[in-house]
């Protein structure tokens, strides 16, 4: 939807934008993230035209927005910064349908659009509507901001760091909002911000930006997990991804190897494997390790044919995760079944591993000892 094609930026002599290239696909919230100066907020005032470049286009829906009437451009892009921008001799009211009202839309309109909006961002419109922005709170007055850029319901909505001035506890609730609108209506969203932990929260895909350059541009998982260079990895924090478990997967905890053999072995030979791996149950897969059960040795000391199949004895109705289940998913379910144990499949039942509670406090506090 939206397309930055060798875009670069001079100001006198510097350098901001450095041939830049990237998409925003219809419906994703993007975060533009770097340190100061790396052009991320350049990058975004582009869109509504605020900042024109020196080279390069800027495409939405596939048309060049220099061939765009400016003013309309801005009428249908909502745009919240970070001190609301709310005029303060403006009612909330008139703040809200300051646009509609420039639209041509009609007094009851605007009034049904502004009372809708105010119960979207969680506002009551009674005790709300008539007030001023300096009755109101940095959060309201943000609210204020946040639904006054859904008011003519527009496809794109830039937001420039519009929650860093407020304090932790209001910043993490709007975060919060946001993302459950987000959600619900799927905007194109733009957001600039210097917080990684707000980019990994609300982002589906976060440009990481330095000196006018676009360094990564991935999907928050994917930045976790494989940082492209030694500047992105200290940009994110090496170890953040443990600050994030639902990015953390089976495959990244499991033993990679467990001991298995076939259904047809005897109980006997399965005691026998037991004791030279030093273990006391067996992983029962096929030719193609399609799981099929788990033998454990207190179940072959049940029967005194120690001739029998394992396929005979074994436990066929598992408890299994998926290898693209998070570590929450995976102590939710050993809590839930109260198991000390669970293999790891893919979506086809192939055995990829197991996760044991020894196994898991062995990765936790390996991960200890690194951060200490």
């Amino acid at each position: 939807m939206i397309e930055f094609i060798n875009i670069q930026k001079k100001f006198q002599n510097k350098t901001i934008l450095k041939n830049i290239n990237f998409k925003i696909a219809k419906g994703e919230l993007v975060v533009l993230i770097g340190p100061s100066g790396c052009g991320k907020t350049t990058s975004l005032k582009m869109i509504n035209k605020l900042i024109e470049p020196s080279e390069g286009s800027i495409l939405i829906d596939g048309k060049d927005i220099s061939s765009l009437n400016t003013i309309e451009l801005r009428r249908n892009i909502g745009y919240v910064i970070q001190q609301t921008g709310l005029f303060p001799h403006m009612t909330v009211r008139e703040n809200i349908g300051l646009v509609p009202s420039l639209k041509k839309w009609s007094k009851e309109k605007i009034e049904e659009r502004v009372i809708e909006l105010l119960a979207m961002v969680g506002m009551n419109p009674e005790e709300y509507i008539d007030r001023y922005p300096s009755e109101l709170s940095g959060g309201q007055q943000q609210r204020i901001g946040v639904a006054r850029a859904f008011a003519t319901n527009p496809e794109i909505i830039l937001m420039d760091e519009p929650f860093s001035a407020l304090d932790p506890i209001t910043r993490n609730q709007l975060q919060d909002e946001l993302y459950s609108l987000q959600q619900e209506f799927k905007k194109t969203i733009v957001f600039v911000t210097h917080d990684m932990d707000e980019a990994l929260k609300l982002g589906d895909r976060i440009c990481i930006m330095q000196q006018g350059d676009i360094l990564q541009y991935d999907a928050p998982e994917n930045l976790l997990r494989n940082p492209n260079g030694e500047f992105v990895e200290e940009f994110i924090g090496k170890n953040r991804i443990w600050s994030n478990p639902e990015y953390i997967k089976a495959r990244d905890i499991m033993i990679k190897d467990p001991v298995t053999t076939n259904g047809i072995r005897s109980s006997l030979q399965g005691i026998e494997i037991m004791r030279q791996k030093k273990v006391d149950s067996l992983l029962i897969v096929d030719k193609r390790n399609t799981l099929e059960g788990i033998i454990t040795l207190k179940d072959i000391r049940k029967d005194s044919n120690y001739n029998i199949k394992l396929k005979d004895i074994m436990e066929r109705q598992l408890i299994t995760v998926n290898e693209e289940d998070s570590i929450l998913e995976v102590l939710n379910r050993m809590n839930k079944e109260s198991i000390g144990y669970i293999p790891v499949v893919d979506d086809n039942s192939t055995l990829k591993g197991l996760i044991t509670k020894s196994s898991l406090l062995s990765v936790l506090s390996n991960q200890y000892l690194q951060e200490v």
